[in-house]
């Protein structure tokens, strides 16, 4: 009987471990996804600023171009 309680009691005491595990693991696969998005959105913003870079300097040379 004692031996079935500290299977038992061991069998709980690897599940809490196992749910710890499981958890680190969820939480580590939510910072993947979030550092993934936060790249995404950066490589984004970086064409934006580059597509209004080359927009002024359109601009900038169609001045120069009609003030000759």
């Amino acid at each position: 009987m004692k031996r079935i309680v500290s299977l038992v009691a061991a069998a709980a005491l690897a599940g809490c471990g196992l749910d710890t595990a499981s958890s680190a693991a969820t939480a580590a696969a939510l910072k993947k996804q979030e550092l993934e998005q936060g790249k995404k959105t950066m490589e984004q913003a970086q064409q934006k600023i580059g597509q209004a870079m080359e927009q002024l300097q359109q601009s900038q040379q169609n001045r120069e171009d009609a003030a000759k």
